[in-house]
């Protein structure tokens, strides 16, 4: 796997287009999220490591597994400078291997829907929190990046209040599998 210590910016685009492999099933990334530390307040590690965030510190090329709304499980490959913490979100990818073993692992999903989503993507692979902190050279979740992706499109991130207006959601153009953009509810007033 190439190296991933450069900017988060711009190794997020460069992960469109690589594979993510456990086990029998492979899915083709198709979108992600950037999300840069201690200068975005959107980001797990903005006011410092925790237990929680601690992959995020380094080395890149590791796999960052958080639990979300006490159900799901999504994952993020470090990127960056050991130290500084920063990470891209996987959030949608095509099952281009092992679709019969993601159908059960997601049943119902159509196959356009297996990998459609971050913690479908976690779902559909198998990755569970056992996997945080994973070299991803090293398996058992190995990355293989593909050739550069002509056709970018990006936008705001998705379910974000604090720094929602920051275009660091990049997908693969017309790809079917990016899943749709939703912006964070609004707060209720407290009464």
């Amino acid at each position: 796997m190439p190296d991933l210590s450069g900017p988060v910016l711009e190794e997020a685009p460069r992960l469109l287009g690589a594979v993510l492999r456990r086990g029998e099933v492979a899915v083709r990334i198709t979108e992600v999220e950037a999300y840069d530390g201690p200068d975005d307040p959107g980001s797990h590690a903005f006011r410092g490591m925790t237990r929680r965030n601690a992959v995020m510190f380094g080395p890149a090329g590791r796999l960052y597994c958080y639990f979300t709304y006490g159900m799901h499980v999504c994952c993020n490959v470090v990127c960056g400078p050991e130290g500084r913490p920063s990470a891209v979100l996987l959030r949608a990818g095509e099952v281009v291997e092992g679709i019969e073993l993601a159908r059960e692992r997601r049943p119902g999903a159509s196959d356009r829907d297996l990998a459609r989503g971050p913690a479908r993507l976690c779902k559909a692979l198998g990755i569970t929190l056992e996997d945080d902190g994973v070299d991803l050279t090293a398996g058992p979740v190995r990355l293989t990046l593909g050739d550069a992706v002509d056709d970018v499109s990006t936008g705001p991130r998705v379910g974000l209040r604090a720094a929602a207006e920051r275009p660091w959601r990049f997908w693969i153009t017309g790809e079917r599998s990016v899943s749709a953009y939703r912006p964070a509810p609004p707060l209720r007033p407290r009464s």
